[in-house]
């Protein structure tokens, strides 16, 4: 099964590294959160990626190009150029037996149209979809069973993030209850995560379509949308507060959404 990636924005809200790199390339523990998610999905048996690149999307280029090279100890021909990674040695030649389709969306594209550029590269079953931008612990074979069980178009992960700040609840001046970084009440979000039919394309008209906007209103409008609610871990990476907890959460060893050895 094909899952496609949008990695084409361009990150504004985290222009401290996006002013030299595409969001996805940001790292969390000395790899691109691009390279957690990826191997989120593959931990689960999907191994087949298609990219959706835009801003600066030769840098995602040159980093699946040299991924072997760069993760692996090598031995280097000087004489004709050849280089083969060691099986062992200091480390392991890190080869994900991973299948990645590097589709140029255009600059401008909004998520939707994104989303249709990818159409020729997703096969002509169901496929899953996610952001660039965010890791989370989410039983993805539960989710596409989730998925199977309603014959719908299209299922949405439904996330309840942390509230940013610690919520009190006031009566008569006086504190009643306080707790830090609650989850926001019985606000269920997009956390992307998605399950699709191809018939989802038609729910795109081209490149100005936010996904966000008329084909998932329009789904949800026709029935066609189904929810798959998850409990555990999810996080994006949107600012710099949003890296500097997940680094913090890698670098503490206890991280949610490591899946894999």
């Amino acid at each position: 099964m094909k899952v496609g990636i949008l990695a084409g924005g361009l990150g504004s809200r985290l222009a401290e590294e996006t002013v030299v790199k595409p969001k996805p390339m940001v790292e969390i523990g000395g790899r691109p959160i691009l390279w957690h998610i990826m191997m989120h999905y593959s931990t689960y048996g999907f191994k087949d990626f298609v990219v959706a690149l835009g801003y600066k999307g030769e840098y995602i280029k040159r980093y699946m190009a040299d991924y072997c090279s760069l993760s692996s100890d090598l031995r280097i021909s000087l004489k004709d150029g050849h280089i083969e990674p060691h099986a062992n040695g200091n480390g392991r030649a890190l080869r994900e037996d991973w299948e990645v389709d590097l589709i140029d969306t255009g600059l401008p594209t909004n998520t939707g149209g994104r989303i249709k550029r990818l159409k020729p590269y997703l096969g002509t079953g169901t496929f899953m979809l996610t952001w660039g931008d965010g890791v989370a612990n989410i039983n993805l074979q539960e989710l596409l069973k989730f998925h199977r069980s309603h014959g719908k178009i299209a299922t949405v992960t439904a996330v309840r993030p942390p509230a940013r700040f610690g919520r009190l609840e006031i009566e008569d001046n006086k504190v009643t209850r306080f707790d830090e970084k609650p989850l926001e009440g019985e606000a269920w979000i997009n956390g992307a995560f998605f399950v699709l039919e191809p018939a989802v394309f038609d729910y795109i008209d081209g490149d100005l379509t936010l996904f966000e906007r008329e084909p998932l209103e329009g789904l949800a409008r026709d029935g066609e949308l189904m929810a798959y609610q998850h409990y555990g871990f999810w996080q994006c990476m949107d600012t710099i507060r949003d890296k500097v907890r997940l680094e913090s959460l890698w670098e503490s060893g206890d991280a949610p959404w490591k899946t894999w050895r």
